[in-house]
């Protein structure tokens, strides 16, 4: 890493501004322009709110997991340490898996065609602007411990 570099990754767009816009902008062309449905309400709201609560501790125990690390958990600050324990252990991205956990639960809330229909271009930037930058962010800082742990360790599921 270069010192005149900040110490943090180049991502290109906030995560929550991702998550948060694409749900804003699914939702209000679910309402107001194609309010078309899949499922019917018990159901769709069943699915959103168990799928919500699974989302929620999956983010709960990955923060609580880089907080005993001693790390930041927001992008825009230096990786303090790389976190291999708790959901780590499973995925290098357990935060990005229950954000996208929170919009489906969204998606199936509102139970709008248009929400389900913006995820995959959600998830190619999330791949692009967010992961990618972080993995090489974290590779240059941590170097062959990153690389060893992306080894062992899947990036999704």
């Amino acid at each position: 890493m270069n010192r005149d570099e900040p110490d943090r990754p180049k991502i290109l767009i906030l995560p929550p501004v991702l998550f948060g816009g694409a749900m804003v902008i699914g939702a209000l062309l679910h309402f107001l322009f194609w309010p078309i449905s899949l499922l019917p309400l018990v159901p769709a709201r069943t699915i959103g709110g168990l799928l919500f609560v699974a989302a929620g501790v999956l983010a709960h125990r990955a923060q609580r997991a880089m907080t005993r690390a001693g790390t930041n958990i927001f992008p825009t600050q230096p990786a303090l340490a790389l976190v291999t324990d708790g959901p780590f252990r499973f995925s290098r991205n357990p935060l990005y898996i229950a954000s996208s956990g929170v919009y489906l639960a969204v998606a199936f809330w509102v139970d709008g065609v248009v929400l389900f229909l913006l995820f995959p271009l959600v998830f190619i930037l999330l791949h692009y602007a967010i992961v990618l930058p972080e993995e090489r962010y974290l590779e240059t800082k941590f170097g062959e411990t990153y690389r060893a742990y992306r080894q062992r360790v899947r990036r999704w599921l």
